[in-house]
C-alpha cells in the first residue's frame, strides 16, 4: 500500500505506535482504514525491533465503529452488491471473514504485547480493535458500546462480549444498549487504569516503554500461555460460532428489506444521542 490516508505509524524505543487518523469521522472505520490497520500491525510484528505495540485514536473519540453513512468512498474498494443493487449474504460473509473477524483475530495472535488508549466513545466496530489487545489503558470519558440489537444484530463480529465482561453484564449492554464507563471497566478487568484525558497517551507509553524492558521471546511466551489457556477453553470456536450468529441478522435484513442491515441509520443515530 502505497499512500496511507487514515492510519499513522510510528517506531521509537522498542514501541511501534499505530494510531487512528480520521477524526473528522469520529475513526469510522472504512474498508481503506482497516487495510492500512492490518498492513501496520504486520509491519510492527514482523519488526525485530519492535516489542511492543501500542494502539490509540486521534481526536474526541477513539473509534465510532463501522462507516455505515456512505462518504468518501475508497475507488478500489471491492462492492458486495450485485449489479442489480441485490445484497448476497455470500459475499458479505466471506468479505467480514476476512476484513472483520479475520484481521481482528490475526491481531490478537501477533507474539507481541498490544496495549490500547481509548478515549471517548468506542462503538460497536470499535470492539473488533479493541478486544484483541492484550492491555487496555482508557482516558475517564471513555464509553464502551455495541447497540447493534438495534439494527436487530446480536452483536458485532468479533464478539469477544462474553468473556471479556461475563455473560450477565454482556447480555445487559447488547439488550439494553447501555455504555460501559471507565471505573466500570477497571473495576471488573477489562482495562487497566484509568487516566485523565490528557494524560492518556503519555502514560500509556510508559506503560509500553517498560514492557519493552523486557526479554522479547519472554514476552511471546507469556503472551501465548495465555491465549492458549483461553483458546484450549473455547475461544476461538465461540468467536466462529457467534460470527455465524452475526450473518443470521444480514441474511434477516436482506430478506426483509433487501439490504444487508435492517433499521435505518438515521433512527438508530437518533436512539444513540438519547444516551
Amino acid at each position: 500500500m502505497s499512500e496511507y490516508r487514515y492510519v499513522d505509524y510510528e517506531t521509537a524505543d522498542a514501541v511501534a505506535t499505530i494510531t487512528l487518523a480520521r477524526p473528522e469521522k469520529a475513526n469510522a472505520q472504512n474498508e481503506r482504514m482497516l487495510d492500512e490497520l492490518h498492513h501496520h500491525f504486520l509491519a510492527a510484528e514482523y519488526d525485530d525491533d519492535v516489542k511492543v505495540i501500542v494502539l490509540r485514536g486521534e481526536g474526541r473519540h477513539f473509534s465510532a465503529g463501522h462507516d455505515l453513512g456512505g462518504g468518501d468512498p475508497d475507488p478500489d474498494a471491492v462492492s458486495l452488491a450485485e449489479a442489480d443493487g441485490s445484497w448476497q449474504l455470500n459475499k458479505i460473509y466471506r468479505w467480514e471473514a476476512r476484513k472483520y473477524l479475520g484481521y481482528s483475530w490475526h491481531w490478537r495472535n501477533i507474539p507481541k504485547p498490544t496495549i490500547g488508549a481509548i478515549q471517548g466513545k468506542a462503538i460497536a466496530g470499535a470492539l473488533n480493535l479493541i478486544w484483541p489487545l492484550d492491555l487496555l489503558v482508557v482516558a475517564d470519558d471513555v464509553e464502551f458500546s455495541d447497540p447493534v440489537v438495534l439494527m436487530a444484530i446480536g452483536g458485532v463480529e468479533y464478539h469477544g462480549h462474553t468473556w471479556e465482561l461475563g455473560a450477565r453484564r454482556a447480555k445487559d449492554l447488547l439488550f439494553t444498549q447501555r455504555t460501559l464507563g471507565a471505573e466500570e471497566a477497571v473495576q471488573i478487568g477489562v482495562a487497566r487504569e484509568v487516566v485523565p484525558r490528557d494524560q492518556l497517551w503519555e502514560r500509556t507509553h510508559e506503560l509500553a516503554a517498560q514492557i519493552a524492558q523486557n526479554n522479547a521471546f519472554g514476552l511471546a511466551q507469556a503472551k501465548r500461555a495465555v491465549n492458549q489457556t483461553l483458546d484450549v477453553q473455547g475461544y476461538y470456536t465461540a468467536l466462529q460460532s457467534v460470527f455465524d450468529v452475526h450473518h443470521t441478522g444480514h441474511g434477516n435484513a436482506i430478506s426483509v428489506s433487501g439490504y444487508p442491515i435492517l433499521m435505518q441509520l438515521d433512527e438508530m443515530k437518533q436512539n444513540l444521542k438519547k444516551q
